[in-house]
């Protein structure tokens, strides 16, 4: 991949089949993290996916649980 100049940003375009395996979508986020001198590329959970995510734990304390503030901070 070349390395261009985009305004005052530098840019790459990423090839179709790594678009196509990280499901990315025109507006998507993806974090680029450097490891053992080799760049990995993570796409950013969308919203709709961290909602449904946290849906699963809907439910999951019982009804009569009762979450304090204060308590939880208490030393």
């Amino acid at each position: 991949m070349q390395v261009v100049k985009w305004g005052s940003y530098l840019a790459v375009r990423l090839p179709a089949d790594l678009v196509l395996e990280l499901g990315l979508k025109e507006g998507d986020e993806i974090d680029l993290v450097k490891v053992d001198g080799a760049v990995r590329v993570r796409r950013k959970p969308r919203v709709d996916e961290i909602l449904k995510a946290l849906k699963r734990f809907r439910g999951k304390l019982p009804k009569e649980t009762r979450m304090c503030r204060d308590a939880v901070h208490e030393r």
